[in-house]
């Protein structure tokens, strides 16, 4: 607040009364103690940002190093150096049987092209299902609660191709960031970090050497 300080009495000068002067002084504690109080708000309304961080499921580890529990409709990735993508589709077979022919790797890039398009023809079916979902949710159809579930539901779905990711030791974060982005961007609801089994292993180091 403001406060008028009167200073300096006026005399008497040749019959003349002349004017006292007038000082202004600014009590700036009000201020002071608003300041704090809009500090205060501010601090105890306000949210912190966050880290960031990326879920990932790990299942329990197999019983034997080279034991791979069967996955129904399981497609796994197995990354290596120089940004490249092995993959196979169904359970691994180590040697010719009688459950089929001997597991023979394919390789697909990070590109659009490849990856991506792969991902949205494997999970062509769910995202029509999420699509339809989200026109409903858009429409006023279905409720918060109800979208939701039915949007975890169609992604926990058997039929939905579950995606295990494996690494090298030459594979780089990057990679595994990368196509874990790219699982999420095609609203892919089932992965897993899995450790790559020697056998695998053993294709992978064929494929990168021989390439």
């Amino acid at each position: 607040m403001a406060e008028i300080a009167e200073g300096g009495g006026g005399g008497h000068k040749g019959g003349k009364k002349r004017a006292k002067k007038q000082s202004t002084r600014i009590d700036m504690t009000p201020m002071v103690d608003l300041a704090f109080l809009l500090l205060t708000f501010f601090v105890l309304t306000a949210t912190f940002s966050k880290p960031k961080s990326m879920e990932l499921t790990f299942p329990a580890p197999p019983e034997k190093p080279d034991d791979s529990p069967p996955i129904k409709n399981g497609i796994t990735f197995l990354l290596s150096k120089d940004n490249r993508i092995f993959y196979y589709e169904g359970e691994f077979k180590s040697t010719d049987s009688e459950k089929g022919p001997k597991t023979q790797l394919s390789e697909l890039n990070f590109s659009k092209e490849s990856l991506r398009k792969y991902l949205l023809e494997k999970n062509k079916v769910m995202q029509g299902q999420v699509k339809d979902l989200i026109e409903k949710h858009d429409k006023g159809q279905l409720p918060d609660t109800t979208f939701k579930r039915l949007v975890r539901e169609r992604k926990a779905d058997k039929n939905t191709p579950t995606f295990l990711i494996k690494t090298d030791d030459k594979a780089t974060y990057k990679n595994v960031i990368d196509i874990i982005d790219e699982l999420n961007y095609n609203v892919v609801g089932k992965y897993v970090m899995v450790d790559i089994l020697k056998s695998e292993l053993d294709l992978v180091t064929e494929k990168v050497g021989t390439n």
